[in-house]
């Protein structure tokens, strides 16, 4: 399975995305400074998974971890919820430290 680096082109389903993602939204976001998008494809071409997931999602993290490294990264985070033992086993198995407690707070609007 390739993961995708680069500025190559790519053409994303919107069923990997909470939303649509929108031309402008994704042309800012790939020309900020620091971030970074990884996709799984398949051997069609077609996209099925990003950083977080889709049965992927260990080769994602660990290609995303090698990306922080090269650019001299002092660490990265992700979040999930207590519960999601998918999602804590993969982070495990891709060499995250054991999570820590915190609080996280959010707004939603509209």
């Amino acid at each position: 399975m390739p993961v995708v680096q680069g500025n190559e082109q790519l053409v994303f389903t919107a069923d990997l995305f909470d939303a649509p993602p929108t031309e402008a939204w994704t042309a800012k976001f790939l020309a900020s400074d620091g971030h970074h998008l990884l996709v799984a494809v398949d051997d069609k071409g077609d996209s099925i998974g990003f950083v977080s997931g889709r049965g992927v999602a260990k080769a994602l993290v660990a290609a995303l971890a090698d990306v922080a490294r090269s650019r001299g990264c002092y660490g990265m985070w992700v979040a999930t919820e207590p519960d999601n033992s998918a999602a804590l086993a993969t982070y495990r198995a891709a060499g995250a430290a054991p999570p820590e407690s915190s609080v996280i707070f959010s707004w939603t609007f509209g």
